[in-house]
């Protein structure tokens, strides 16, 4: 772990990631309902809301359209990712090197790692690589910290996600993110387990606007630094008054409703 306060990614010590590697990892069933938002740019234009502290994506899309927003956008490039098809042991591919992630202009850089799969071994062995090269260009590193796999029957019990951000933080993750562990107090818990680590949570799933600002609330109020997010954003109509939400709750920590209020 390094400091990242002065980092792009960060901002006011806190981060919200505004994620669209979903083409890859579930495939075009997320945009079904926004068929639009098959074209990258309309979601880098997204990005380039003052909220959003940095936007990231696989190799293909930051090499295809991260070059049109290099001075309004924040690349976090993933370094590895899986498709939906794959149906083995939970597993990732690595895609992209640290070195051309750099030449990319990446400000940060992304990994997942699934503890317990069968597979955690040489992932761990892979993020080791990845993040011991970032380190020499100053990049941070994000872990996606999903710990998945045939021995976990549920995969946001409060002791996994405990783990999840712990095993980040031992392994030299900047910042970890994670699934939500249902409660404020578990994910006050897993803050804890992190040390002096960065924890954000993982967006999941689109739900109202109020539950899931209810739900960031919870988790800034229980020692969480901020937010990775993908359809929670995207896939709604009017991406842009979510995002203004969503500044208010993480950055000036305002309650989800004054923050609806405000932006009404």
């Amino acid at each position: 772990m390094i400091p990242i306060d002065d980092s792009p990614i960060v901002r006011d010590g806190k981060s919200l990631i505004l994620a669209m590697d979903h083409g890859l990892e579930h495939g075009p069933v997320d945009f079904e309902e926004v068929p639009e938002k098959l074209d990258p740019s309309t979601v880098f234009e997204t990005a380039t809301h003052d909220a959003v502290s940095a936007m990231a994506v696989q190799k293909g899309i930051a090499e295809g359209y991260y070059p049109s927003y290099e001075d309004d956008v924040n690349l976090l490039l993933k370094l590895n990712g899986t498709s939906n098809l794959w149906m083995g042991e939970p597993d990732s591919a690595v895609n992209c090197s640290v070195d051309y992630a750099a030449e990319l202009g990446a400000d940060a850089l992304g990994f997942t790692v699934y503890g317990g799969s069968n597979h955690e071994i040489e992932m761990v062995e892979e993020f080791r690589d990845a993040q011991e090269k970032g380190r020499e260009y100053d990049l941070p590193m994000v872990m996606w910290s999903y710990p998945r796999g045939q021995g976990l029957k549920n995969d946001t019990k409060p002791s996994t996600i405990s783990y999840a951000t712990r095993l980040a933080l031992e392994l030299g993750a900047d910042i970890a993110k994670v699934k939500y562990p249902g409660s404020p107090e578990a994910m006050a818990h897993a803050v804890d387990c992190a040390g002096n680590m960065k924890v954000i949570m993982s967006g999941g799933s689109k739900t109202s606007d109020y539950e899931f600002l209810s739900q960031v609330e919870a988790v800034i109020d229980a020692g969480a630094k901020g937010l990775a997010v993908g359809r929670n954003v995207w896939q709604r109509e009017d991406p842009t008054r979510l995002l203004d939400a969503l500044e208010k709750v993480i950055y000036e920590e305002a309650t989800a409703d004054a923050a609806l209020e405000a932006t009404e």
